[in-house]
């Protein structure tokens, strides 16, 4: 039985990735922050079935200590402040968990479990104000935000350690990938929430920021199956993970109003207040490479996953009524 050790854990990827691998028969360990209080309700269905460590992407020895334990043969770093808006109010915090914690990961993986093999965790928001369309493993980076600067740090070192140390360490650069499970603050599940919200008269608007910005959105649960493909692969690689399509803001809004049968026109509101001090206008996949050397394809069409992701949030709203 191999063991995987997972960073993030409790966030929308760490849910979905660890089902996969309990479907695959690993044994899967959750890194953790020691707090009073944890959020679990992500990963409540299998916890029975997970083991937790305490450690801290800010604290080397905890996470020396924690892969020495258990002694992964896989590493998922996913554990990162992962809010892009957060990212220009705490820049400097950001840098620490998102950029640094890689190091952190990659130091604790070449001291306790070298042999182990490592994923990071990569963005689409590395590409930034993207200098070509669309964007592939090759694209040269231009990050237009603290989250973004600290991605392409954390992309960085993680080939550096590849190259520097022979550690088998990958980097999938994944576009956005949302699902029921996303947190409230992204954009794709602050408009499913906020469409049931209205659908059920606990609101009348939403307000957003730039609707015409354009990104390339898939499912989760489909993307964290090329996470685990790229660790099976003889040799470590980069790979771009997306759907290889874009949509805009608007059409999200679109879709997701009409699943509940609303017109997004009578509900969506500009605010300024929600717009970027640099704006990310249009990234999109072309994972060629991923669908060639890992097999690899998505499963959930762009319109099925906003469907479901209405569907959820209208019947979590309905019970919480109840």
């Amino acid at each position: 039985m191999p063991t995987a050790l997972i960073t993030g854990i409790t966030g929308q990827d760490g849910s979905y990735l660890a089902e996969l691998l309990l479907d695959k028969g690993y044994r899967v360990v959750g890194m953790v922050r020691r707090s009073s209080t944890t959020a679990f309700e992500r990963i409540a269905h299998i916890l029975d079935r997970l083991e937790f460590v305490s450690a801290d992407l800010l604290d080397q020895h905890s996470l020396v200590d924690a892969v020495r334990e258990y002694q992964p043969d896989e590493i998922y770093n996913l554990a990162a402040q992962s809010f892009v808006g957060t990212s220009w109010t705490q820049p400097v915090l950001t840098g620490e968990f998102t950029g640094l914690g890689v190091t952190r990961m990659l130091e604790a993986a070449k001291k306790a479990a070298p042999n182990a093999r490592f994923y990071q965790a990569s963005s689409s928001e590395m590409f930034g104000k993207v200098v070509e369309t669309p964007q592939r493993e090759s694209t040269p980076f231009y990050p237009r935000s603290p989250y973004g600067v600290a991605k392409v740090y954390g992309h960085w070192i993680t080939v550096n350690y590849r190259e520097s140390f022979g550690m088998y360490a990958v980097s999938g650069i994944l576009f956005n990938h949302e699902s029921p499970r996303r947190g409230l603050e992204f954009v794709s599940r602050k408009v499913t929430d906020g469409v049931a919200r209205i659908k059920l008269g606990l609101q009348s608007a939403l307000r957003l920021g730039n609707l015409d910005a354009r990104r390339d959105w898939g499912f989760a649960g489909d993307y964290v199956e090329a996470m685990w493909l790229m660790l099976q692969q003889p040799s470590p690689d980069d790979y771009v993970v997306g759907m290889g399509a874009t949509r805009s803001v608007r059409e999200l809004c679109e879709l997701a109003f009409q699943a509940a049968g609303l017109d997004y026109r009578d509900h969506v509101v500009q605010d300024e207040k929600f717009f970027r001090p640099a704006e990310v206008d249009l990234l999109v996949a072309d994972p060629t490479k991923a669908k060639r050397v890992l097999g690899w394809s998505p499963k959930v069409p762009f319109e099925q996953l906003v469907a479901m992701m209405v569907e959820a949030d209208l019947a979590r709203h309905r019970s919480e009524a109840r």
